[in-house]
């Protein structure tokens, strides 16, 4: 099981933690070393049979969680400036600090 992060554009939104199988995690990031991605990239029909999916009802307390795997942006367009590529390690250098940029080789 791999842990995903979903992170919606809501002033309500609870960054809520879903346990994912290794199939599911493969559906929501396809590319290699993906870790990134966003609702609206996906293709409806892929959109629509996860909206039902099984993995929404296996949230986990973040007390719980041993990493997070994924990141599921809802909403929020924006990142793609950001997170370049859908990858955590493909950041934009002026988004981190000095530490992470060092972390990640950039």
């Amino acid at each position: 099981m791999k842990n995903v992060q979903v992170i919606d554009g809501a002033l309500n939104c609870t960054f809520s933690i879903f346990h994912a199988t290794d199939e599911e995690f493969a559906l929501l990031f396809p590319e290699p070393g993906q870790d990134i991605q966003y609702a609206e990239d996906l293709n409806p029909q892929l959109a629509e049979a996860l909206g039902a999916h099984p993995m929404w009802g296996r949230p986990i307390r973040k007390r719980d969680v041993s990493g997070i795997h994924g990141t599921f942006f809802f909403g929020l367009e924006r990142y793609k400036s950001i997170f370049r590529g859908k990858r955590e390690d493909a950041v934009d250098p002026l988004a981190v600090n000095a530490a992470q940029r060092r972390l990640f080789g950039i």
